[in-house]
């Protein structure tokens, strides 16, 4: 399975490329990952159908939004496996743009997930996205990483 990360707004910030880059080499142990970053739009629908045209018909979206469920890291963990089982070939998370997406990436998204009640940039979303997606994997190979 692979895991892509599409992502509105800048690529770029030293402050937290190190770090991030960090876990997307630990996760490449276990899947391939890639991000994809889009430009920002100060028009929310066509910000989202930018992202709709980098979705395929066969991928599995999780749409990281407010609004979304919140679940526990081990829960997380358990979508993943859940997904590999599935023979998913491609788990797709989109971290939409500083007003959100529009109804028809949310229709698309098969699941919607909530980080926290708390609104972080998109840098510290990215980073906290590839540290959950790392601990995912060292759960499901119970690896010393996660503690519980």
């Amino acid at each position: 399975m692979k895991i892509t990360i599409i992502s509105v707004g800048k690529e770029n910030e030293k402050e937290y490329d190190g770090v991030i880059k960090m876990f997307e080499t630990r996760i490449l142990r276990y899947a391939p990952i890639s991000f994809l970053f889009l430009n920002h739009d100060v028009n929310k629908d066509k910000e989202s159908e930018k992202i709709l045209e980098k979705i395929k018909k066969e991928d599995y979206v999780i749409l990281l939004d407010e609004k979304g469920s919140v679940m526990k890291s081990e829960e997380f963990a358990m979508m993943v496996e859940n997904r590999m089982i599935d023979s998913v070939r491609n788990l797709v998370f989109i971290i939409g743009g500083a007003y959100g997406v529009n109804e028809k990436v949310k229709e698309r998204a098969n699941y919607i997930l909530k980080l926290s009640s708390f609104v972080f940039p998109h840098m510290l979303v990215r980073l906290i996205l590839t540290e959950q997606i790392y601990r995912a994997f060292t759960i499901l190979k119970g690896e010393k990483y996660h503690h519980q």
